[in-house]
């Protein structure tokens, strides 16, 4: 069986979607828990359509039932983990009905996906943004985590976790260090002797800390403490919560470096900006896709106009700050993480990854095929160390919850047409795409007397915009939808929390308390987007 949890993959993963159409043809039954029910959910045996926010409680509730059913895989558990009898403990209070309460997800329900998971031959959890944009996003996952250590369901084929990468190379982001407490392979920033293989490699004293994730960025820039930022590939004047307080951040600083292959919001603030190349068409190298496969990525267009390779802007920009790293080549720096992180890349030559059309990691030497899947070692006897823990994650709610006076719950998302703040996708048309709205229930929209195309506006305690209205019979009454595709005319992240999870430092985009009002305008104006703080922006 499979879990989407979280993820609407028919619309936000079309290619890994048709892997899971193709397992429903044969068989697999596939559970989808999310507060809407998606596209990808119309597909499903079973939709859990629990409330926003709710995801430990069904999962809490899932593992009792697990466990009184005595459907848990003790012989795993004992074999394999540790901290059991302190998660028994904890997950005793999440009853079924305690469950029904807090997700409104049928008790029923909840009991036949917990026993359908447990006795599975093969099951695995799938997860995205509808996971990890909370407040408390790693306990989210943890949770998931938990589900497949009391069960067993994980480091077996066809059995384990899967976080769904949102595009192309965001796993490999993450396999070369760009994150704030890891260097390239997932090696710690804080042990010491990882750290000296860096220094002597670089010969430099890199410092025993943690870096900032960008949360804590923008926080740091709200001290007066970061003053400069180079910025690669984000457009974080249109993709952070709380847009115009983001906004604001950034106009502020000394001095803003962008470097991008299209000219963004986030550019058109920058004191210099710097044209890269479309690596997976323009530059070498390589990437990692979402099953760890790395793969050759090759040259086949030469950059328009001013546009340079991403490895030449960095080398000349070390040289000019006194740094001569000659013009080193993308198989070079390759070779360079290969001896850095060896236990992940040894084996990983150009010259394998050729033949044998990528190799997913860990490959610790030439001889070695790769792993097809992860985490065999803890069925391995004796079991390889470390072994897995469970965490103890209690249910905590969002931030912000309905009230009287923002009585609806505002989950934003994205659309199969486009991507993001559209930076890659605004510039192409597309027979799918339609302007941005606000997705109401009908219930709502009858009760507010609003149909298809008025005008509403929506307003939280941050901001307030206006858009036209679109009847979804795929919500729920209290529950309302919006993009992040349209920025430029509907400026959906004024509205949005930036409440943050402390370990990942992932914004709550998933759930923020809005109102919701008709605007009776005549049939002539334009949908406007509209903040407390700056002139209107025209709509679609």
């Amino acid at each position: 069986m499979i879990f989407l949890w979280g993820a609407n993959a028919r619309e936000n993963h079309p290619i890994f979607f048709h892997h899971v159409l193709k397992g429903i043809r044969q068989g697999t039954r596939l559970y989808v828990v999310d507060p809407r029910r998606t596209s990808s959910a119309q597909w499903a045996d079973v939709w859990l359509g629990l409330n926003v926010g709710s995801d430990i409680a069904l999962a809490n509730a899932m593992a009792r039932e697990i466990i009184h059913a005595g459907l848990a895989n003790m012989a795993f558990i004992e074999h394999a983990t540790t901290d059991f009898e302190a998660y028994r403990a904890l997950v005793e209070p999440y009853t079924l009905e305690v469950a029904q309460r807090i997700t409104g997800v049928p008790a029923d329900v909840i009991r036949e996906a917990a026993h359908t998971y447990a006795r599975a031959d093969r099951a695995i959890i799938c997860w995205t943004l509808g996971i990890t944009e909370h407040h408390n996003a790693t306990d989210n996952v943890l949770a998931l985590i938990n589900l497949a250590l009391v069960t067993g369901h994980v480091g077996r084929y066809g059995s384990g976790l899967n976080p769904l990468r949102g595009q192309n190379n965001v796993q490999g982001g993450g396999d070369m260090g760009a994150i704030p407490n890891k260097f390239v392979g997932f090696q710690d920033v804080l042990d010491p002797e990882i750290r000296s293989r860096f220094d002597r490699a670089w010969n430099v004293t890199l410092p025993p800390n943690y870096g900032w994730t960008v949360t804590e960025m923008m926080q740091a820039m709200d001290r007066g403490e970061l003053t400069s930022l180079y910025c690669i590939g984000e457009n974080p004047a249109q993709s952070e919560a709380d847009q115009h307080h983001a906004e604001k951040l950034l106009r502020d600083l000394d001095h803003l470096v962008v470097q991008d292959i299209f000219l963004t919001k986030t550019a058109e603030l920058a004191h210099v900006v710097l044209p890269a190349t479309a690596s997976w068409c323009e530059a070498e190298g390589t990437v990692t896709n979402s099953e760890r496969r790395v793969q050759r990525v090759r040259k086949a267009l030469e950059p328009p106009g001013d546009a340079r390779d991403e490895l030449w802007i960095i080398s000349e920009l070390a040289r000019r700050l006194g740094h001569d790293w000659g013009s080193p080549s993308a198989e070079q720096v390759w070779d360079e993480v290969r001896a850095l992180a060896p236990d992940m890349f040894a084996g990983m030559t150009y010259r394998r990854l050729e033949e044998l059309d990528g190799i997913q990691w860990p490959c610790p030497n030439e001889q070695d095929p790769g792993a097809q899947f992860l985490h065999a070692r803890l069925w391995a006897d004796p079991v390889g160390l470390p072994k897995a823990a469970f965490s103890l994650t209690e249910y905590d709610p969002p931030v912000e919850m309905p009230d009287d006076e923002y009585p609806f719950t505002l989950t934003t998302g994205r659309r199969l047409d486009s991507y993001n703040t559209g930076v890659q996708t605004a510039g192409y048309s597309s027979p799918l795409r339609r302007g941005e709205t606000l997705d109401i229930a009908p219930e709502d929209a009858r009760r507010l007397d609003v149909a298809d195309g008025d005008l509403v506006r929506i307003t939280s305690r941050r901001g307030s915009i206006v858009a036209p209205a679109r009847i979804d019979t795929s919500l729920r009454a209290g529950l309302v939808f919006m993009t992040f595709h349209f920025q430029d005319q509907v400026r959906v992240n004024l509205l949005t929390i930036d409440a943050t999870d402390p370990r990942s430092g992932t914004a709550e985009f998933k759930a923020c308390a809005v109102k919701v009002e008709p605007v009776r305008a005549p049939d002539d104006a334009p949908a406007r987007a509209l903040d407390r703080h700056s002139e209107p922006v025209l709509g679609d």
